[in-house]
């Protein structure tokens, strides 16, 4: 009985916090990121079963997403410096550079 009121309130928890999620991120062919995740975690999910499945799902669907490639230093001074004039975007650039 316990284990049924956990699962229940764990279930009321994963809906609400889906529910809350930003869904106005979508992909090119008009998915959300959301539905493509699910989509990819109910493939690999392959035929597992029952509370096996559902463990799965919940740590698949939780994952953070692989993080982005760092970017060089070179290309994080470029960004501090847009928009700003030649003269002042080169020494800017040049102390961000030295900067460690």
């Amino acid at each position: 009985m316990k284990k049924l009121l956990g699962l229940a309130l764990l279930a009321v928890f994963a809906c609400g916090s889906a529910l809350a999620a930003d869904t106005t991120k979508t992909t090119t062919d008009g998915k959300n990121a959301q539905q493509e995740k699910m989509k990819m975690c109910n493939e690999k999910a392959g035929d597992k079963k029952g509370d096996e499945r559902q463990a799965f799902m919940k740590t698949c669907l939780s994952a953070k997403p692989a993080a982005e490639k760092p970017k060089s230093k070179m290309a994080m001074c470029n960004e501090k410096t847009k928009g700003m004039s030649k003269a002042d975007a080169d020494k800017a650039r040049s102390e961000c550079m030295k900067a460690s």
